[in-house]
């Protein structure tokens, strides 16, 4: 039997295109999981791991879509040889348990990881420059209130507003509201001589 397993690992991804190719390759069922190259736990993955037996074909399209470094590829790379699972990796091509395709598979996967390792350093540059180059620069979520709504929900607190109401009254939540009040209280006091 031929699954896939598809993973979405950039922001605006499109996964129609790896679906399509698994299934140019032949592949009976496939597994979708969205995934952030950082996160440790793959459900999906694991599943699919768990449901492969002996002479079964394991199908990605790209090789970063089967491991997030070159330690977990071959890891999960030795479970399937163990289990007589054979990898086709479609830009790679097919990695079984001959000492080639070990070679072969380790080749690609030290590459893969450097790739990886090569991004999140420019991309740390990138916002080390950023920080030291823009005063304006922020890192995360732009923020959805300003600073002036946020002042005119807290004159309501002290005037002794519940934060429900609050709340209510200016469309901010709760959470939004304790948390830009703390920075706000906290700003206040290193503003104060």
């Amino acid at each position: 039997m031929k699954y896939g397993y598809v993973r979405i690992i950039a922001k605006g991804q499109m996964i129609e295109d790896q679906v399509q190719e698994l299934l140019d390759a032949g592949v009976d069922i496939i597994y979708k999981e969205k995934y952030t190259g950082e996160a440790t736990h793959r459900p999906v993955f694991e599943k699919l791991l768990n449901t492969l037996r002996p002479q079964d074909i394991l199908v990605v399209t790209k090789l970063s879509g089967f491991a997030r470094n070159t330690h977990e590829a071959l890891e999960v790379m030795q479970l399937l040889f163990d289990r007589k699972v054979t990898i086709n990796i479609l830009d790679v091509g097919l990695v079984d348990e001959t000492p080639t395709g070990k070679l072969i598979f380790t080749i690609f996967s030290a590459f893969a990881q450097f790739e990886r390792e090569i991004i999140r350093t420019r991309t740390q540059e990138g916002k080390k420059y950023a920080r030291e180059h823009n005063p304006n620069y922020r890192e995360g979520r732009k923020r959805i209130y300003s600073d002036a709504q946020i002042e005119n929900a807290y004159k309501l607190k002290v005037h002794g507003k519940p934060f429900r109401e609050i709340s209510k009254i200016s469309g901010i939540s709760v959470a939004t509201l304790k948390r830009r009040f703390a920075m706000l209280h906290l700003n206040n006091k290193r503003s104060k001589p």
